[in-house]
């Protein structure tokens, strides 16, 4: 049998957590779908303007360098060395 106290109180965490889900999924809802979120549309001249990425920033006033290149032997990394297995085979 369920106790009155148990009866009363059982339902309101219920309800609580179906009215946070409830605004919770309306919170995505809107935020995914309202006005703001569609992807802007651009022309197909504004779209090919830049062919490479190098063009645009030149255009908006960066530099483009190369990168150095690297050495033909590099050192090895500081990683910790393996240790010995406790127990080695015999």
């Amino acid at each position: 049998m369920i106790s009155d106290q148990a009866r009363q109180y059982g339902a309101r965490p219920v309800c609580v957590a179906l009215g946070v889900a409830i605004f919770g999924i309306l919170a995505m809802l809107v935020v995914d779908h309202g006005p703001w979120a569609h992807p802007h549309v651009q022309t197909a001249q504004l779209a090919t303007h830049y062919q490479t990425t190098g063009e645009a920033a030149r255009a908006a006033g960066a530099s483009v360098a190369p990168t150095k290149p690297r050495d033909a032997v590099e050192p090895d990394p500081s990683l910790p060395r393996q240790v010995e297995p406790p127990n080695p085979k015999p």
